[in-house]
């Protein structure tokens, strides 16, 4: 499912959620929110410009995220928390250790 950003259309209110851009998963068949879900206030979807990665023009790093990234998508957790986990040991991927650990989770495995 995508996640749209929402913005309020009446600045200057006192909402912790809509004060600020926020994100929102909806599916593609449902309607943009009209009001903040926290204060009623208006509020608007932004147009967001997509981050689109070619295949082949990503680094090292960015192969082995949108390869963990895939594994998620088809539900493969124990796959992806084993390569985020492999990675993470790496000084400079070292970021990637807490979403082995939530992958592991939902894969079902007990720490």
């Amino acid at each position: 499912m995508p996640m749209y950003e929402y913005e309020t259309i009446s600045p200057g209110r006192k909402c912790k959620k809509c004060t600020s851009i926020f994100e929102v998963i909806q599916r593609l068949s449902e309607p943009p929110l009209a009001t903040c879900p926290e204060c009623g206030g208006e509020i608007r979807r932004k147009i967001s410009r997509p981050r689109v990665i070619l295949p082949g023009s990503a680094k090292g790093s960015d192969r082995v995220e949108m390869k963990v990234a895939e594994y998620e998508r088809q539900g493969m957790y124990s796959h992806a928390a084993e390569l985020a986990d492999k990675e993470s040991e790496k000084p400079e991927k070292a970021r990637l250790k807490e979403r082995a650990m939530e992958d592991y989770k939902k894969a079902g495995y007990n720490f």
